[in-house]
Order: C-alpha cells, then sequence, then structure tokens
C-alpha cells in the first residue's frame, strides 16, 4: 500500500488535527494519514498492530469532548476522503455512504429525492463521526438520533480485520447487535468506514411557533403535554431568559426575554398544521404561555431557527473574548423542570455568565459557561459546576451526556453512572482491542480511577 502525500507528518497537519472544538489540550499525533477506501484502511490498522501505534479517527473534528485528540500519539486517520454516497433506495428509504460524508453533503445529494437525513448536530460533521459519537440534535424528538438512524455500518477492528453489521431489512433477530455497540464508541473498539441509513421523507407542510413563558416549570410542564398528546413536532427547543437576551442582542430579534419554547410541526397538510397550532397555543395558555406566534413562511422560520442555531455564538457575544464550556446532562422528562431550576439556582454563584438551551423532548439540557480560560478561579468553578450538575443527573436517573458524548471529559462519571455495568465496557475493549491501540485515553477511565 502506497498513500504518497496522503500520510504526512508535516508539522500543519499535524497541528490541525491535535484538537478538536473542546477546550482539553491539544497533543500532536505522529502521522496523519488520509485512506480512500476500507481496504487502505484495513492496511493502514495492520500496519499499527504491526508497530503498536495508536490510531485515532478524525472528521470534521467539530466534537465538543476531546474525541479526536491524539493523546497518545501516533496515527490520525482523516476519514474526509471516503466522502462517496455509495447507494441511495427511494423505495427502502436508506442510503449507503462512506465515513467521510459530511451532513450537508448526503442532503444535498438527496434533494431529488424527496427525502432527507434529518439527524443535525448543528456542525457539518461527518456521518462517521456523527455515528461515533451517537449524536442528535434539534430534530431527535421526533426523528431520534444515530442510534435510532444507522441500519449497519462496515467496519475495521484494531487487527485490520474487515467486519460488517446489520441488514438493509427493517428488523432482524440474529445475533448480538454490533451495529449499535459500534454507534457511539468514539473510535475506541473499531474504525467505521461505510454506513447504512435510514431515511425519511421530506414533509409536505413545515410550520414553526415560538411562546413565552412565566418560569421554566410552566415552559417545560408544556412541552411535557404536547409529547403525550403526540402533536407532530420535529423540533421542541428552550432557551432561558439570560439565553433570549442574548439571542436579541446578537440577531437583532424582539423576542420576549423570559423562558421560551421553540416548535417545528411536520405535517401532511396545512389543516393538520393548523390544528397541532391550536391544541398548542391552548396547551400553551393553560401554563401562562404569551406571545404565541407560529408561521409557515420559509423566511419567518428561517428567522427563528437561526437565532435559535446561533445560540452559542449569541452567549460568547455577551462576554467578549471569553470561550464556552458547554454542560450536556439529559434526565427523565418528568424530572427536567426540577433539574433546570436547580441548575439555576446554582448557576447563580457561579463568577462567570451563564446561559441555557435545551432539547426539551428529550429531557436534554446545556448550561454554557462563557469563562476566561486563563483564570484558574473560574476554569475550577466550571470543573465544580459540571461535576454538581451531573451528581443531580444521576440522582434523578438521568446520564452526563445526552449527546456530546463521553471522550476525555466525561470519563470521570463513567464509575458512578455504569457501576459493575464499566467492567463489562473494559471486557469488551479488552477483547476487540487488546493493546489498547484504538484511541486511547477515551471512555473508559483507567481501572481504580
Amino acid at each position: 500500500m502506497l498513500l504518497g502525500i496522503r500520510a504526512t507528518s508535516a508539522l500543519a497537519q499535524r497541528e490541525h488535527h491535535s484538537h478538536d472544538e473542546s477546550h482539553h489540550e491539544p497533543r500532536l499525533p505522529d502521522i496523519v494519514c488520509y485512506p480512500r477506501s476500507t481496504e487502505e484502511t484495513s492496511a493502514i490498522l495492520k500496519i499499527s498492530a504491526k508497530y503498536k501505534l495508536p490510531v485515532v479517527p478524525f472528521g470534521a473534528g467539530t466534537s465538543l469532548e476531546g474525541q479526536v485528540v491524539p493523546v497518545a500519539g501516533g496515527i490520525v486517520l482523516d476519514m474526509r476522503e471516503m466522502n462517496r454516497l455509495l447507494r441511495v433506495s427511494v423505495a427502502d428509504m436508506d442510503a449507503d455512504v462512506e465515513a467521510g460524508v459530511t451532513r450537508k453533503k448526503l442532503c444535498q445529494a438527496l434533494q431529488n429525492t424527496g427525502l432527507t437525513f434529518f439527524i443535525d448536530p448543528g456542525a457539518d460533521a461527518t456521518i462517521g463521526g456523527m455515528a461515533s459519537t451517537r449524536a442528535s440534535g434539534t430534530t431527535a424528538v421526533r426523528y431520534g438520533t444515530m442510534r435510532e438512524n444507522v441500519l449497519g455500518l462496515t467496519a475495521v477492528l484494531a487487527d485490520g480485520r474487515i467486519i460488517k453489521t446489520g441488514t438493509r431489512a427493517r428488523k432482524s433477530a440474529a445475533g448480538y447487535d454490533l451495529t449499535h455497540l459500534l454507534v457511539g464508541s468514539e473510535g475506541t473498539l473499531a474504525v467505521i468506514t461505510e454506513l447504512s441509513l435510514r431515511l425519511h421523507p421530506l414533509p409536505e407542510v413545515v410550520a414553526a411557533a415560538v411562546c413565552a413563558f412565566p418560569s421554566v416549570v410552566d415552559a417545560v410542564n408544556t412541552a411535557i403535554e404536547a409529547i403525550q398528546l403526540n402533536l407532530a413536532m420535529a423540533r421542541l427547543e428552550f432557551a432561558d431568559e439570560s439565553q433570549m437576551r442574548a439571542i436579541n442582542r446578537y440577531s437583532n430579534t424582539d423576542l420576549p426575554e423570559s423562558p421560551m419554547l421553540f416548535f417545528e410541526f411536520h405535517a401532511l397538510d396545512d389543516a393538520s398544521v393548523e390544528r397541532q397550532a391550536e391544541l398548542l397555543k391552548e396547551i400553551a395558555g393553560e401554563h401562562g404561555g404569551s406571545n404565541f406566534q407560529w408561521s409557515r413562511s420559509i423566511a419567518e422560520r428561517d428567522v427563528l431557527w437561526e437565532a435559535r442555531h446561533n445560540a452559542y455564538y449569541a452567549s460568547l457575544a455577551l462576554r467578549p473574548g471569553a470561550k464556552g464550556r458547554t454542560t450536556d446532562v439529559c434526565v427523565p422528562i418528568s424530572r427536567l423542570a426540577e433539574c433546570i431550576t436547580a441548575a439555576k439556582h446554582d448557576m447563580q454563584s457561579l463568577p462567570f455568565p451563564t446561559t441555557i438551551v435545551g432539547h426539551v423532548g428529550e429531557g436534554n439540557f446545556h448550561v454554557l459557561c462563557i469563562l476566561n480560560p486563563e483564570d484558574p478561579r473560574e476554569v475550577e468553578a466550571a470543573n465544580e459546576f459540571s461535576g454538581r450538575l451531573v451528581a443531580l443527573a444521576h440522582t434523578v436517573g438521568g446520564t452526563c451526556t445526552g449527546e456530546h458524548g463521553v471522550g476525555i471529559g466525561k470519563m470521570r462519571y463513567m464509575e458512578a453512572e455504569h457501576g459493575e455495568a464499566l467492567n463489562v465496557m473494559r471486557a469488551i475493549k479488552a477483547a476487540l482491542d487488546p493493546d489498547n491501540r484504538m484511541n486511547p485515553g477515551k471512555m473508559l477511565p483507567p481501572t481504580g480511577r
């Protein structure tokens, strides 16, 4: 196998692949390789096995917990030259893609099919990276996460063996579910090279709505009732009053600066959307909702969702020069209002500004800490706050990460969350990667930690 210039030790390339979007310290790899096929990936893995070199898969580098930081050096596999759309079946509503295809490229390629891929983590991530971190986003309330939308995959194991998991059938009871073992494994068990994806029809009618509430409890209770009534919501998002102030300032909007819900409906016809919107308005009114606005206008929808999607940058603009550190707990929806209220009480003592957004349809919310990374006092306060928030989530049956993944940043919470099951994970890791070469230093804390 000759990669030629697709294998490089140039410092600029090594530096580019030394970090992701997180605050974790960069580490230089020894070499960066750009495979163009599963077979080339297999050959690289065999070489890495021979010389005991760590291997770290790299997509778009948009992960938020240090997943692609090569903490032990070694080989970084940049998968972005594996970017082909291999097959689309309109009848079966599925597609095969290589791991380096980006979300936007996939959606563009599907434009004339009447189908699309709805999972949207915000960044234009690669599909392989999204599968590796079990990504989701604003549409998960209706269309699920990567877990529900990956039907099967091709992966290369630590010793170079190529395996195919899953089938194109809509269900199967044959064998262990290796597909969903690898989805969310963050490159610690294998390198994903190809994926079979579930696609969804484009909706005939789309409408967006916003509504303000007097309190977090009122907003969350509205969300719970809307879900229980099975309204056709594709998005159900929350922003607190601090986030709304930031959004108005950043996006030049004039939305109420109080706890807000953002909704999007997907339906078959206008009459259905109108019924859903009227019912939602009635539910919101019972919980003190006001300024309820909804629209089928593409331009008006785009304004609302652009404001929501820019929430991170709007928050950072509150403190020019600061950096953001985002929490990512997910709790049972019935405990969501309680947990957000407790978090807001805790946030009052922090020495930096904070905002909250949440995918309330799944019980997932993020506190953005807008801090000075050069100030040890602020960094320590953010670390301690994150730990308290995870402990709160665990107390009510939740998790330390709803969508960002474990990487480096959440390893310290794995023992508390999984107990003895963590040792089962370690056993799986040891069976598939006995030399601990596959993205070492991620996901599983060392024994005794």
